[in-house]
């Protein structure tokens, strides 16, 4: 499928895929910035217009929206194969490193020494996470409105304790309804070119869903069949998978209900734990959201019958990845024939906004759950008249905690340092501090 641009053979597409999946440390925000530097700005591989339209598309849909585009991107100049192999090399290299991390986590994370290291990286993680949310509030709330928005969200999730997609999907509710109603509250505009006239592409979309939920599923039907609902593995993939159909807004909006409900609910690893998950996945390339993977790895590794824990930690960390990023090659090649007319869907931009202004209050959620777990050793739940609160044990503050996370917040907003060089310095004064317990 040829472009306005250069088009590139096949195997210069895979080659500078790996490349990207490389390199593509600092989060969606790098990431996207990587590609377009190196397909758009280098190469011309698409245009300026193509890579906007293409990335509001991968903004309306759940999962990572930096791999999606990269699929996107691949489809777009080689088709099937194109999108296939761009959005594999996009994910690869993070997930041979998260699951070599993960497996030497299983096994030393209770070293003296390794801990200290990871007392190093979730402080640097903490900072991390707050520019974060400094950045997607700084680009998605432009009006009181979806201030308004955001604040609720944060509101409902930190003190009500209300379900992740239940305040995602009121938020997208809520859009769409001021987007027919009173569109200037969220500064919407309408797109005055004429809509595209070719026939929808309705055969195409609807092969790649029907392929798509076939090659998503197939797993989850060996587990049925050869281990039973009972196993963890059929918990670890059952859970991911609806996970992955609810990842609005990126991995950071995401994470405090994954944690909740890999702590809380299934038991699977301890606040503490999922905490290190997420500093693991802030130092490798691709999806932040691979922090799903060391997650079903610890589930299957401390549950492992039939298997040996080895064996059974693999497998739940390949079932995990498998259900999480299937489904975003099956949204790109349902939906990418699509993109240009997406353009004219008022509505559907409304329900974006509104859904991008509740993910700041979700992040925010997300920042104060990390900051109570990271600077505090006890964390305890507490009854205020109806509402049930988070509170942390003040006796229990990890001074060396607080001083590495004030380190980072250094390095990062004043000396506007990258992710790696921050989270090298971290690690490396965890180790330091780590001496006086």
């Amino acid at each position: 499928m040829p472009n306005e641009g250069n088009h590139p053979s096949f195997s210069e597409l895979v080659r500078i895929s790996a490349r990207i999946g490389c390199l593509s440390f600092g989060g969606p925000v790098g990431q996207i910035a990587l590609m377009h530097r190196e397909l758009v700005e280098e190469r011309q591989w698409v245009t300026e217009d193509q890579y906007l339209h293409a990335l509001n598309l991968c903004h309306l849909l759940p999962g990572p929206e930096a791999q999606q585009l990269a699929i996107w991107i691949g489809w777009k100049l080689h088709g099937l194969r194109g999108g296939l192999a761009a959005g594999l090399l996009f994910v690869i290299p993070g997930a041979l490193v998260i699951l070599a991390l993960s497996i030497l986590y299983g096994y030393a994370a209770e070293l003296p020494w390794f801990a200290a290291i990871f007392l190093g990286i979730k402080a640097a993680v903490l900072a991390i996470v707050v520019q974060a949310l400094l950045r997607v509030a700084g680009r998605a709330l432009n009006t009181p409105s979806k201030k308004a928005l955001a604040v609720a969200a944060f509101v409902a999730l930190f003190l009500f304790n209300l379900p992740f997609p239940l305040v995602v999907l009121g938020a997208g509710v809520i859009g769409t309804v001021i987007a027919a109603t009173r569109p200037e509250l969220f500064a919407l505009r309408q797109n005055d070119s004429p809509p595209p006239t070719a026939p929808r592409p309705w055969g195409a979309s609807f092969r790649a869903v029907g392929i798509g939920l076939i090659v998503w599923v197939a797993p989850m039907g060996a587990v049925l069949a050869l281990l039973g609902p009972d196993h963890v593995l059929w918990d670890v993939g059952l859970f991911f998978s609806k996970l992955a159909v609810v990842t609005f807004g990126g991995a950071y909006a995401v994470l405090a209900y994954m944690a909740q409900q890999a702590v809380d609910l299934f038991g699977w690893l301890s606040a503490r734990e999922m905490a290190d998950g997420l500093g693991l996945a802030e130092t490798t390339p691709g999806p932040l959201i691979m922090v799903t993977q060391f997650v079903g790895y610890l589930a299957a590794f401390r549950a492992p019958d039939p298997f040996f824990p080895l064996l059974a930690g693999v497998l739940g960390a390949l079932l995990t990845t498998w259900v999480t990023f299937v489904p975003c090659f099956l949204w790109i090649f349902a939906l990418a024939p699509w993109v240009e007319r997406l353009e004219h869907a008022h509505r559907l931009k409304g329900g974006l906004a509104a859904v991008t202004a509740a993910v700041v209050g979700v992040i925010a959620n997300l920042s104060a759950w990390f900051a109570l777990h990271v600077l505090f050793s006890r964390v305890l739940e507490q009854r205020f008249g109806g509402l049930t609160l988070t509170v942390p044990d003040l006796a229990s503050f990890d001074w060396r905690a607080a001083l590495l996370a004030v380190t980072a917040a250094t390095l990062i907003f004043r000396l506007k340092w990258n992710v790696i060089r921050v989270l090298t310095v971290c690690a490396v004064g965890g180790l330091v501090l780590g001496q006086f317990v």
